[in-house]
């Protein structure tokens, strides 16, 4: 559900969105407002949700979490307790980036983060596939990341 939010906040989200360790003064010199109702503002947006959190971005290359891989996962039967048991397992699964619940022929798309090809092997064979309801998995293998974004476009509604 989009929230009417005016120009200034916009500005607010997209300069925290490129860079979240901005102090409030840098912040209020961009968005051209004083201090105290920057801060203001951006006290208004993290309690009406709009900031969720603040984070650092790690390299996963030099941390040994190069390889990429997208799993379509099909179910045995789509059924909420077999949804429910899936979503906690996933939940608990820290190689899991991303996990998307999809239509179509499947029934979930997920974002994997591993070292190597034993690593997937591993992830797959004693985590993925032996979850209960998993049916069956079809992985594509990430050669090259072309743009890997996590920003939230903030224009002015059409």
């Amino acid at each position: 559900m989009r929230r009417d939010i005016d120009k200034t906040d916009r500005k607010i989200l997209r300069e925290l969105q490129a860079d979240g360790r901005l102090t409030n003064a840098e912040l209020s010199r961009r968005v051209n407002l004083s201090p105290t109702p920057c801060l203001e503002r951006v006290r208004r947006l993290e309690r009406e949700g709009f900031i969720r959190g603040y984070r650092a971005e790690l390299d996963p290359d030099l941390l040994g979490y190069g390889v990429i891989c997208f799993i379509e996962v099909a179910l045995d039967r789509t059924t909420p307790d077999v949804f429910d048991t899936f979503r906690d397992r996933i939940l608990a699964m820290p190689e899991v980036m991303e996990c998307h619940m999809i239509t179509g022929g499947l029934d979930y798309l997920i974002k994997v983060r591993l070292a190597d090809m034993a690593d997937y092997r591993r992830f797959l064979g004693d985590g993925l596939v032996s979850l209960p309801g998993v049916k069956a998995t079809h992985t594509y293998v990430v050669m090259e990341e072309v743009k890997a974004a996590n920003l939230i476009p903030v224009d002015e509604p059409a």
